[in-house]
């Protein structure tokens, strides 16, 4: 038998059995984390225990979704459950993406529970020279 001693993670085994799963009409929120690393916006998210073929990634003009579903494990019928903390259900997150990345190219890769995104910066938000004109001759400045 396991014993529980952080009151805190069984108060979230509560709200999660209180709340239900996540279903598709009301999912869970995914941990995720984003940055950028240099010519890319990274985009990971948590998704353990999800095969690849239960994610779904969708985008429309600049909203980023993705959908992913954590079903049960197939279990013989002589075994009973003594303790339930990995949620199951539905799990989606929606981001609203800059007009500065380009959403033509995301690349989206799925390994170890993390799927990560790379979506590219748009060649027009990357930083340019500019030249300026003064009489005759022209002068460049970089910005």
């Amino acid at each position: 038998m396991l014993m529980r001693t952080d009151p805190f993670r069984e108060l979230d085994r509560l709200t999660q059995q209180l709340m239900g799963p996540g279903t598709w009409s009301r999912p869970s929120a995914m941990p995720m984390d984003a940055y950028r690393e240099g010519d890319e916006y990274v985009v990971a998210f948590d998704l353990p225990g999800v095969t690849a073929d239960a994610i779904d990634i969708d985008v429309e003009r600049n909203m980023l979704t993705v959908k992913a579903e954590r079903r049960p494990v197939a279990k013989a019928d002589d075994v009973q459950m003594e303790l339930s903390e990995r949620p199951l259900g539905a799990f989606s997150r929606q981001l609203v993406l800059a007009d500065t990345l380009d959403t033509e190219h995301i690349k989206a890769d799925y390994d170890a529970g993390v799927l990560t995104l790379r979506i590219p910066i748009a060649e027009r938000a990357k930083p340019r020279k500019i030249s300026i004109g003064v009489g005759t001759g022209h002068k460049e400045i970089s910005g």
